[in-house]
C-alpha cells in the first residue's frame, strides 16, 4: 500500500470496501480468493489495499486493543512497538522528571508516540510520509493526535526543537532484509551523539539480538524487554532516563492486571557465583531477557539455585521458588546422553510424547523426537544440555 492508497481507503468508497474486506474474514491463504471476490465492486488497487489492511488488523490485536479501527503496512506492523511497551517505557520520561514535549524520531506506524502522547506533548517524526499519515490516524484512533505533532523530516537533517526527551527507534529493516549492526541502521545508532548534546534525556529502540560490543562506547542503562516471556526488544537509555549499567525487565500484557518486573544486577552474586553442579530436584529455565541481560547468576542468587555448567543458563536447585524469572520444573531424572539408552528408559515410563528443550546440545527437537519412536501414552518434558562440561539429558515435568 502506498500514500495514494491509504488516501483512497479513507474515502467513503475506500471504507465501505474495507468494510467488506473486514466481512470476508480473509487470511494470508485466502487472499487471493477474496482478492478476486473484492474486486468486483471495486477497483483492484482499493481491494487489495483493503483486504491488507483487514488481514493486519487481526495480526495486530495482538500488540493493540484499537487495532480494529488502526491502519498499518506489515512492515511497520512488524517493527511497531505494541501498546504495553510503548507505555512502560513512556512513563520513565515522566518518572525521571522529564518535562517539556519527547520527540518520537523515526515514529513509523506512531506505536510509541501513543504511550508518549498520554504523557505529554509529543512530536512525531519521520521520512516515509505513508508511516507518518498512519500515525496521525492511529493516534486519533486513541483520541491522541492532538497531543502530537506530524512532522514529515529526514531525521539526519532535522534540527531539534527546544524538547524535553527524545525517543529514536531507527529502521532495522531494508527491503524485508534485517540489518544486525548499529551503524547499518537507518539512520545509524551513532546520530544520537549530536543529539544527546543537545538533548540529554534519551532513549533508543534497538534489536534484542544486539551485539553488546558494539554498545561499549555509549554510556547507556541497557535494558533487554521481554513480554509474556517473550524477548521482544533491547532499549538504552541516556543522561537522566538512566537509572543502572543494565536491567532485564518482563512485561505482563493481561487486560485486567499487567504486571512489570525488573532485575538488577547483584554485584555481590556477579562476582561469586556458586560452582556449577549436577542437576537437583528442581530445573528453572530463566526468561531470556535475564539471558540477554547477563543476570543468570543474579536470577540463581535469589533462587537460591546454581548452573548445570557455567556456559549453560539452566539453573537447578533442592527446593522450589516461586518467580515470575523463570519457568520451574521437576526432575525425575538425569541421564549422561545416550540416544539408545534415552529410548529405552521413555519406553519403559510408557512415553509417547516429548516436548524437547535444548542449550548447548547440537540436535534439533525435530530430529530426536524423529530417532526416538515412541508409542505410548505418557508425556515428559526431555532437556538436551551439559552438566559440568559433559553432555546431559533430563526428563522432568513442568511444575
Amino acid at each position: 500500500m502506498d500514500l495514494n492508497d491509504f488516501n483512497d481507503l479513507l474515502t467513503s468508497t475506500g471504507q465501505a470496501a474495507l468494510a467488506a474486506a473486514t466481512a470476508l474474514a480473509p487470511t494470508e491463504e485466502r487472499f487471493l480468493g477474496c482478492l478476486t471476490a473484492l474486486s468486483k465492486d471495486y477497483p483492484a488497487p482499493l481491494a487489495k489495499a483493503a483486504l491488507e489492511t483487514a488481514i493486519l488488523r487481526g495480526k495486530a490485536r495482538a500488540k493493540f486493543s484499537r487495532a480494529a479501527a488502526m491502519y498499518f503496512t506489515r512492515e511497520a506492523l512488524e517493527q511497531a512497538s505494541g501498546e504495553r511497551i510503548s507505555r512502560y517505557r513512556a512513563a520513565r520520561y515522566a518518572g525521571q522528571g522529564v518535562r517539556g514535549p519527547v520527540a518520537d524520531l523515526g515514529c513509523g506506524l506512531g506505536g510509541d508516540s501513543l504511550g508518549l502522547a498520554e504523557q505529554g506533548r509529543v512530536f512525531a517524526v519521520d521520512h516515509d510520509p505513508l508511516r507518518l499519515a498512519l500515525a496521525a490516524h492511529n493516534l486519533a484512533a486513541y483520541g491522541l493526535a492532538e497531543r502530537a505533532e506530524f512532522i514529515h523530516a529526514d531525521l539526519a537533517a532535522w534540527p531539534l526543537p527546544p524538547l524535553g526527551g527524545f525517543f529514536f527507534d531507527p529502521a532495522r529493516r531494508a527491503g524485508g532484509r534485517r540489518r544486525f549492526s548499529v551503524q547499518d541502521y537507518q539512520p545509524p545508532l551513532s546520530i544520537v551523539t549530536g543529539w544527546l548534546a543537545q538533548v540529554p534525556a534519551g532513549g533508543v529502540k534497538i534489536s534484542p539480538g544486539v551485539d553488546l560490543a558494539e554498545l561499549a562506547g555509549y554510556d547507556a542503562e541497557v535494558e533487554f524487554i521481554s513480554l509474556d516471556g517473550d524477548l521482544k526488544e533491547c532499549a538504552l537509555w541516556f543522561g537522566p532516563l538512566r537509572t543502572a549499567a543494565r536491567r532485564a525487565t518482563r512485561l505482563t500484557a493481561e487486560a485486567e492486571a499487567p504486571a512489570t518486573h525488573t532485575l538488577l544486577p547483584d554485584p555481590a552474586a556477579e562476582a561469586a557465583p556458586p560452582p556449577a553442579g549436577p542437576p537437583l530436584a528442581y530445573l528453572y529455565e530463566p526468561d531470556p531477557a535475564i539471558l540477554r541481560a547477563g543476570l543468570v547468576t543474579t536470577l540463581a542468587a535469589q533462587l537460591g539455585a546454581r548452573q548445570l555448567d557455567r556456559d549453560i543458563a539452566y539453573l537447578t536447585a533442592d527446593t522450589l521458588a516461586v518467580t515470575p524469572w523463570a519457568r520451574a520444573f521437576r526432575v525425575e531424572e538425569a541421564l549422561p546422553f545416550n540416544l539408545k539408552r534415552l529410548r529405552e528408559r521413555l519406553r519403559a515410563l510408557n512415553v509417547g510424547r516429548v516436548t524437547v528443550k535444548k542449550r548447548g546440545s547440537p540436535l534439533t527437537p525435530e530430529d530426536l523426537i524423529q530417532r526416538l519412536r515412541l508409542t505410548g501414552d505418557e508425556e515428559r518434558i526431555v532437556f538436551l544440555t551439559h552438566v559440568l562440561g559433559a553432555p546431559y539429558v533430563l526428563l522432568a515435568q513442568a511444575v
